[in-house]
């Protein structure tokens, strides 16, 4: 039987919740200069274990970040109290075969990773606003003269006349840019400071300086062979 049918993970996952930095660069072993990402992890706490058998589903819930108590809802201040963990600002589930074997109450830092790693890195983008179809899109406009009349950056013909008489779904047009959940798949750990928190990635990741992301192992990264 399938594993989405049975509900259970096809590999054991791991992760924790951070803060984006920013970007910085370092010197590798070959003294080559590694553009990378530094991701704060401070002390994420297990505030749930989902099974099979309870929820159809193998899975680990996490939280991370401090929140004011009164700021938070009735039934979040009583899933935490549950925990027995102070409540927690954001919170995060990763679907993984292992979820046995964590407990309740747990805390994970940037020790569940190691340099080498493949990891994926869960984000928000950046919001850019309203935007056009040259910057949204890549469109490439037209010629700054030889009869353009103020039509520099417009996108063109968006469909027929009569026939089709519509313009059809998931045309490229103008509109909201940005600010949206996006994963970057298979990066490369560079470095882990456990006991600063901080894990640094090779290249770039979704969202601002001080915007939250997942860094988990990576999902589609072959296994490695025992």
């Amino acid at each position: 039987m399938s594993n989405e049918l049975t509900g259970q993970a096809a590999r054991a996952i791991s992760g924790v919740l951070g803060t984006k930095l920013g970007m910085t660069q370092v010197w590798d072993e070959n003294g080559k200069l590694v553009p990378v990402t530094v991701v704060q992890t401070d002390a994420n706490v297990v505030t749930q274990v989902r099974s099979v058998e309870n929820d159809g589903y193998d899975a680990v819930q996490i939280a991370y970040g401090q929140i004011d108590p009164r700021k938070v809802s009735k039934p979040l201040k009583g899933h935490f109290e549950k925990a027995g963990v102070t409540p927690r600002r954001h919170l995060a589930e990763l679907r993984t075969s292992n979820a046995a074997d964590y407990t309740i109450g747990q805390e994970l830092d940037a020790s569940v990773f190691e340099a080498g790693q493949k990891v994926d890195v869960v984000g928000t983008t950046k919001g850019k606003g309203t935007a056009g179809v040259m910057k949204r899109h890549g469109f490439a406009g037209v010629g700054a003269s030889h009869g353009a009349h103020r039509n520099h950056r417009k996108p063109g013909s968006i469909g027929g006349a009569s026939y089709p008489g519509r313009v059809f779904k998931g045309l490229r047009m103008a509109g909201r840019m940005g600010s949206v959940r996006t994963s970057v798949q298979n990066l490369t750990v560079h470095a882990v400071d456990v006991e600063k928190g901080l894990v640094l990635v090779k290249g770039a990741v979704p969202g601002p300086k001080g915007g939250i992301v997942l860094v988990r192992s990576a999902v589609k990264s072959p296994a490695k062979e025992a």
